[in-house]
């Protein structure tokens, strides 16, 4: 076990204050407090080499969390052991065995070439000259970036310096990486890309971290998804388990030749009736199975053209997130 964490909580202390002239001046004096409790007793373990999903909704406590579990926030209560290491104790040992990268924000200086900023990160983390070489030309040739690498950070787009945050996350080759928002802003080639990079590192055992609003990267990439919602944990398990806790449900969009049957049964839910001969439904297979489905359409009505698809990762994040 890389990550155990137990009992996680923190609470915010804030301060009201009034809206008027008068109670803003009042305030000055007389200060009320107010106790925002951002994490409510979290647990979990995360195993070496594991790519996991941290979601949830704003406010739900990820940020909080992963603050405290970089080492950043003093946690109110609980435990956490990452690599035997207490994160906001042992920092200074602690962060040379993870890397970060952060959407929204960036580790490149803006007015000097990422090769700069990597010669700067080496000296940081006291990276030996062979090993640093070997590093960043083996991530360099992976995400084909060899010919920006001495072109000033500001003159990058959005996708290329990504890239490059990404092999400054990685130059000292580090245990635990945590992603925040790794993908935003960026077109699809630069995604794919990414998604890529992140899937061959797991490979190569690097555990991840991933807190993202993007689906599409929880699908493609996360093998098991953590939910927390007002600060507490609401889903833990597979990604699959997690396309299935609305059920075993699928996505039907059928077109057929005759009008369409009723479909006032149990296991259907119409979503979308375009006309008599077109409709998008919602099929429960665990009432009604999908041959039984097409076998019931078909003596009526023979289908024209039938697709079939999962139930969309969104719907089942809503019913999570409310």
């Amino acid at each position: 076990m890389i990550i155990k964490v137990e009992n996680l909580t923190k609470i915010y202390k804030t301060y009201e204050r009034g809206n008027t002239f008068r109670e803003a001046v009042y305030s000055l004096f007389v200060r009320k407090p107010k106790y925002v409790e951002a994490l409510k007793g979290i647990s979990f373990n995360i195993e070496k080499g594991e790519l996991l999903g941290f979601l949830g909704p704003n406010g739900a406590g990820k940020s909080t969390t992963l603050k405290v579990l970089t080492g950043i926030l003093f946690p109110t209560d609980g435990k956490v052991d990452i690599m035997g290491y207490i994160p906001w104790k042992n920092r200074k040992k602690y962060v040379a065995h993870i890397g970060a990268v952060f959407g929204q924000k960036s580790q490149l200086l803006w007015d000097i070439p990422p090769i700069d900023a990597f010669y700067l990160n080496k000296a940081i983390y006291s990276i030996p000259d062979k090993s640093f070489k070997k590093t960043m030309d083996y991530m360099v040739d992976l995400l084909d970036v060899g010919d920006l690498i001495k072109k000033p950070t500001r003159l990058l787009s959005l996708g290329e310096r990504m890239k490059f945050e990404f092999i400054m996350a990685m130059l000292h080759n580090p245990e635990i990486v945590f992603l925040d928002e790794p993908t935003i802003g960026l077109d699809v080639i630069a995604k794919d890309r990414i998604r890529e990079f992140i899937l061959q590192m797991n490979k190569e055992g690097v555990t991840f971290i991933l807190t993202t609003h993007d689906l599409d990267d929880v699908e493609r990439l996360a093998k098991r998804v953590i939910v927390i919602n007002h600060g507490q944990t609401v889903f833990d398990n597979s990604i699959d388990a997690l396309k299935n806790h609305l059920g075993d449900k699928k996505v039907l969009s059928v077109s057929t030749h005759s009008p369409l049957p009723s479909l006032e049964m149990p296991g259907i839910l119409v979503k979308n009736k375009i006309s008599e001969y077109n409709v998008e439904l919602e099929l429960d297979v665990a009432k009604l199975e999908l041959n039984k489905f097409i076998d019931y359409i078909n003596k009526s009505s023979t289908i024209n053209d039938l697709s079939v698809q999962s139930l969309p990762i969104e719907d089942v994040m809503k019913d999570l997130y409310s």
